[in-house]
């Protein structure tokens, strides 16, 4: 069964925004914001809503960088997550009940406290290059297996 999801950074000039996962999933890494994709919502508004929701800011900026398929050795379904790079936005950003924003230089990134993936396609975002992925954590949330390819088009949706 496969899920979708949206994840969405902000990168402007040489900082990132990540937020701190306060609850649920993914709690205690810095990520970027985002969630399911609801019924009858495009990915890309998805992404919109989320970033709202939980950085209090709406992009105005939005492109479509990489789609990352993640499983999980004690689950049979697949997270299908659809990356955007926001380079601008309107509004004032603010913690959540989910998520603490905070900007970090793309040189200082934290990805000792992020996803393991993190490492593997950050380069390529930084750097506007289009991807697509599959990774494979264990229960530990430990990579185990990895593809990461670059390509040229993805639909925009």
């Amino acid at each position: 069964m496969r899920k979708l999801f949206t994840n969405c950074i902000i990168h402007q000039n040489n900082k990132v925004l990540l937020g701190m996962k306060k609850r649920g999933f993914g709690e205690g890494y810095w990520n970027g914001f985002g969630g399911k994709v609801q019924l009858g919502e495009t990915i890309k508004d998805a992404a919109v809503r989320e970033l709202r929701e939980e950085a209090g800011i709406t992009a105005s900026k939005l492109c479509k960088l990489g789609i990352l398929d993640f499983e999980f050795e004690n689950s049979t379904g697949i997270l299908e997550v659809h990356l955007f790079k926001c380079t601008a936005y309107t509004g004032k950003i603010g913690e959540s009940e989910e998520m603490r924003p905070e900007w970090f230089n793309v040189d200082s990134v934290p990805f000792q406290e992020m996803w393991q993936d993190d490492i593997f396609w950050f380069p390529l975002f930084l750097e506007n290059k289009k991807f697509k992925g599959r990774f494979r954590f264990d229960l530990h949330n430990n990579v185990i297996e990895s593809e990461l390819t670059e390509v040229k088009e993805l639909k925009q949706d």
